[in-house]
């Protein structure tokens, strides 16, 4: 290198551009280790909130799994936001960018954006778990998945049904399963010329005779009301859950078995019409008379 060069060169190397080579190598590195304590945060936090599941059986671990992700994402944003401010980058405007892009995103995606906070309260508060039978808005059928954005159910003659989550949580939800126990209501009819007292007998019989009714709640059978065309009992039994319904068809076909076996009489519905000729000829001869 000649004396022209190591002048050119001290007159470029001036104090001031060393002075923002070291500041730049310096951010560089607290670049670096802001970057490596940040991917170490976030993934020692993703496997904290994830691995809640694993001491704790109870707890869904789609539900986990989502915070967890979202916990590892929010301290990498932070970090790359840390890293901007070391380079003198203003993040405020970055950051309302972002936001007003979050927002546009937000109102495009609003029906997915709500299934999924549907979905977070659903796991969240557990109204219904896999296995349960429940009915929620217009559908109904055995729970198979929870996920996120929807809900599987498989109805009773083996139809597969997708819900999403917003439908389900808008709506009132009857769970089938969650309690043990199940009252089978019915309401059984006798025509006005059967035996009232006979016909008591033989209910609280059948109620006590199946081996599926419980002895507590003991059954309830009592004269409800006096219908237009029967006389109408409550027929009020409780079952474990899984019986209800064969139970509820069974009591069925031994109520009508019993009744006609005993002859005991369940009407059709009848309605008495009164006919007056009189009458029915005073309006004919009326009605042809001239004006």
């Amino acid at each position: 290198m000649d004396l022209a060069q190591i002048a050119t060169l001290n007159g470029w190397l001036t104090e001031e551009r060393i002075n923002a080579a070291v500041l730049l190598a310096a951010n560089v590195v607290y670049a670096l280790v802001i970057l490596l304590v940040t991917l170490a945060v976030s993934g020692w936090l993703r496997r904290r909130i994830s691995g809640l599941t694993q001491r704790h059986p109870r707890l869904d671990p789609t539900l986990f799994g989502f915070l967890g992700n979202l916990a590892k994402y929010l301290v990498l944003a932070m970090g790359v936001i840390f890293i901007l401010n070391r380079f003198g980058i203003q993040t405020t405007s970055l950051v309302a960018l972002i936001g007003a892009a979050g927002l546009a995103i937000g109102l495009a995606l609003q029906g997915a954006l709500s299934s999924l906070a549907a979905g977070v309260m659903i796991i969240l508060f557990r109204p219904f778990r896999v296995g349960d039978y429940i009915e929620a808005g217009s559908e109904s059928g055995t729970v198979r998945e929870i996920s996120l954005f929807y809900t599987e159910l498989r109805t009773y003659d083996g139809l597969q049904i997708i819900v999403p989550n917003s439908d389900i949580w808008s709506s009132a939800i009857k769970n089938y399963s969650a309690n043990p126990t199940r009252m089978v209501d019915l309401t059984v009819g006798i025509s006005y010329d059967s035996d009232l007292k006979r016909a008591g007998e033989i209910l609280e019989r059948i109620a006590h005779q199946d081996p599926r009714v419980l002895a507590e709640p003991a059954p309830f059978v009592k004269v409800k009301e006096l219908g237009d065309s029967a006389v109408n009992f409550v027929f009020r039994v409780w079952a474990d859950s899984p019986d209800w319904w064969a139970l509820k068809c069974d009591l069925n076909e031994a109520i009508k078995t019993a009744f006609d076996a005993e002859g005991i009489g369940i009407p059709f519905p009848t309605q008495t019409v009164i006919y007056e000729p009189t009458r029915a000829a005073e309006g004919t001869s009326t009605a042809q008379r001239p004006n």
